[in-house]
């Protein structure tokens, strides 16, 4: 079983991923700061805090299917962002 360390890790890899990526966008399309890729990132950030808290609560019944859980969330989340990065206008 992956450890929660490796869920952390993959956490903070995957959305700041995703944060460099619409860094990426605003420098390559000269649209610095703009307002959809700070939404993104903000949304990106909100994610980050809620599923770091899900990982660091403690006194839990089923520990395996709540890490699971947390997992498959990252994944859906972690799609919705990039979509919306992928959808941003040039």
């Amino acid at each position: 079983m992956p450890s929660i360390r490796d869920l952390k890790k993959d956490i903070n890899f995957v959305l700041g991923d995703i944060i460099e990526a619409v860094y990426i966008w605003e420098a390559g399309s000269g649209n610095k700061e703009s307002e959809e890729g700070t939404v993104i990132i903000d949304e990106a950030i909100e994610v980050y805090d809620d599923l770091m808290n899900k990982v660091n609560q403690k006194k839990l019944e089923d520990n395996k299917a709540h890490f699971k859980a947390i997992r498959t969330e990252l994944e859906e989340k972690a799609t919705k962002l990039v979509e919306q990065l992928n959808n941003l206008e040039a």
